[in-house]
């Protein structure tokens, strides 16, 4: 049984600023990860439903929490478990924008869902 949840941090940096990389991060169908498609049900706003489709396969996801321009988290509940996707964008000198995601398993079950490296 998992006692501290599984994390991984990634972060990259754009010449972009802050404010486009948050209207354009916020807008779904500028995601772009083959061969997942993905779908809001509403705003990009905490509360709201979205579903991530790969062949096979259909996950849903809700919004957790939106602070705009700054943060959101979107969060998948699975059996026993629960993974968030937690998104901070930091504007930093010259105009540019770090984003770093944070990914985070926790849960009774969060080892069955470990697989070894």
């Amino acid at each position: 049984m998992t006692t501290l949840p599984w994390e991984i941090t990634h972060s990259v940096e754009t010449e972009a600023s802050p404010a486009f990389a948050w209207n354009f991060w916020t807008d779904v169908t500028n995601w772009d990860d083959p061969p997942a498609e993905f779908a809001l049900n509403g705003p990009f706003a905490a509360g709201s439903h979205g579903t991530t489709r790969m062949p096979g396969q259909e996950l849903h996801w809700f919004i957790r929490e939106v602070t705009p321009p700054n943060a959101a988290t979107i969060e998948m509940r699975l059996d026993g478990a629960t993974l968030s996707f937690e998104w901070r964008l930091e504007g930093l000198t010259g105009g540019k924008t770090r984003l770093t995601q944070r990914i985070v398993l926790r849960g009774e079950k969060a080892d069955m869902y470990l697989t070894e490296v």
